[in-house]
């Protein structure tokens, strides 16, 4: 009888100290949990950094090829989401060239040729001049916040900086990557590394960043590295000369009109 209460005993405080330990670690796990900030509030603080009413960039694009790289020198004026014209600078093969995206549309003037074509639907994710972006990646301008669902998945570091690793989920259709993951300056909130999957989940493209800068009471990277996972090579830097935010841009570089001029 003596052994019997004993094991009972035993029994009991085996399973009090199971529900101990369980209750510990709920604890830690809500204690963790309630310590990260709002994953909407990261991705706020991103879109501020990173989009503004207007652009005016004037950029490098390094195309990596397997024997030798082509730089290829643009400048490019946004507004908003729906309105964006760059005109390609050097080399003389591709200067003269423009392109205007109206909302979903994009035209392209080609001084070789004279002519202005259409791009849309398939088309829009063809390589940009040999490089690993899209047209789709040039065009897409839009808020993370407006598209995507976001959590917190995790902490890490990058280059000695600590980071929020986010996954981004679309919550609409009209979105050129379904998934995004992204490694986030803490302290910035810029991202310092992407990676972008389709809907099936495949992995499309890695993006790093790189040379970030205070500029006009925002932190923006001032270059970054575009892989297509797909390709091989060393994939395309993407480098910004200058760049200044919210200031005013004459109508004219938004008509269909001015590819010609």
């Amino acid at each position: 009888m003596k052994n019997k209460s004993n094991y009972i005993n035993s029994l009991e405080m085996k399973l009090a100290l199971k529900f101990l330990a369980i209750f510990f670690i709920c604890i830690k796990s809500f204690s963790q949990e309630n310590s990260f900030p709002s994953p909407r509030s990261i991705i706020k603080k991103i879109d501020f950094n990173m989009i503004s009413k207007t652009q005016i960039i004037t950029s490098e694009m390094i195309v990596y090829g397997k024997r030798k790289s082509r730089t290829i020198k643009s400048k490019g004026y946004s507004e908003g989401v729906n309105k964006n014209f760059t005109e390609y600078l050097y080399p003389e093969r591709e200067k003269g060239t423009k392109m205007l995206k109206l909302d979903d549309r994009l035209w392209i003037y080609s001084p070789s040729t004279d002519r202005i074509i259409q791009l849309s639907g398939h088309l829009l994710r063809q390589s940009l001049m040999g490089s690993d972006l899209s047209y789709e990646d040039m065009m897409e301008e839009r808020k993370l916040s407006e598209i995507y669902e976001a959590k917190i998945v995790g902490e890490d570091k990058i280059e000695d900086r600590s980071v929020w690793k986010m996954e981004l989920t679309a919550k609409v259709d009209d979105i050129n990557y379904f998934k995004r993951i992204i490694w986030a300056d803490k302290e910035r909130f810029v991202p310092l590394r992407e990676e972008l999957y389709a809907k099936s989940g495949e992995l499309l493209k890695r993006i790093s960043f790189f040379d970030i800068k205070k500029t006009e009471g925002r932190w923006f990277p001032r270059k970054m590295n575009y892989k297509d996972v797909l390709k091989n090579g060393k994939g395309t830097d993407f480098i910004i000369n200058e760049v200044r935010f919210n200031v005013a841009i004459p109508v004219e570089y938004f008509l269909k009109s001015t590819l010609k001029e």
